[in-house]
């Protein structure tokens, strides 16, 4: 049986670096596949999730991107068929946003304060 495999990107051209690579680290540790690769369009990250295979999407913001870019990343991916890939926001996220997000299809969202041990958990 294969590890987890999980894509961490971060949305559009958000500069931030350190969360994401802590997720990446922290993930890898606990035995997960994990490929970081940094900042890509919506486009670019389903094209990257499809080549990879992956089982997951860890898609880091910071700088409320999400709003407009998580949608258009869904919507790539429901028109490629890919319902079996799970994606997990992460990052800055208003807890008013949770709700919206979830409605898009994303699987879980972790904002500012969540630990390491729950994105862990979640995908375990």
């Amino acid at each position: 049986m294969r590890p987890t495999k999980i894509l961490i990107v971060k949305l559009g051209l958000d500069s931030h670096w350190r969360g994401a690579q802590m997720v990446a680290s922290f993930l890898r540790d606990k035995g997960m596949e994990v490929i970081y690769a940094g900042n890509l369009t919506p486009e670019a990250i389903v094209e990257n999730a499809m080549q990879e295979d992956v089982d997951y999407i860890g898609v880091s913001t910071l700088s409320g991107n999400h709003l407009t870019l998580l949608p258009k990343l869904m919507n790539i991916m429901k028109e490629k068929g890919m319902e079996k890939v799970s994606v997990l926001l992460g990052g800055t996220i208003p807890r008013a946003d949770i709700s919206e997000m979830k409605k898009l299809g994303v699987a879980e969202v972790f904002p500012t304060g969540s630990t390491l041990k729950a994105i862990e958990e979640f995908i375990r």
